[in-house]
């Protein structure tokens, strides 16, 4: 069952998003994104990651892939996504627009320590009856 409304699915979609980063199977973390979406990150100098554009479901699960194989996230890695002041501006019936803070935790079993601030700038399209992301920027700060 879906939640109420565009604004409440796309609020569910970005914790999906986040919980999936952390424990869940790459193939259900990027059929949270449309087909065409584009994920943008800075480098992140602290983890050994260079900036990244990812176009398109395969090139987004490839950067998933290589974050696990590198023990950066994702299950066994012992780190949380964190997102929240979440605020959702839907532009038509078929767009949208969100923006929200993110928080990355590691060492999540023993002492919790915090890693990382910064913000997401989303874009959503309703795909296939729900609401996906299709473009992502992510800043740290």
């Amino acid at each position: 069952m879906q939640p109420e409304g565009p604004a409440e699915q796309i609020r569910s979609t970005l914790a999906r998003i986040a919980h999936l980063a952390d424990t869940g199977s790459v193939e259900d973390y990027v059929e949270q994104f449309t087909r065409k979406a584009e994920w943008n990150m800075p480098a992140n100098p602290d983890r050994g990651i260079p900036a990244q554009v990812r176009r398109g479901r395969e090139e987004i699960a490839a950067g998933v892939v290589e974050r696990r194989a590198a023990g950066i996230q994702g299950p066994g890695t012992f780190t949380r996504h964190v997102t929240t002041a979440i605020a959702v501006d839907v532009t038509s019936e078929t767009t949208a627009r969100a923006n929200a803070v993110w928080a990355f935790y590691v060492d999540t079993t023993t002492t919790p320590k915090l890693s990382g601030v910064g913000s997401y700038a989303d874009e959503f399209e309703l795909e296939d009856g729900r609401w996906r992301l299709s473009r992502r920027v992510i800043s740290r700060g």
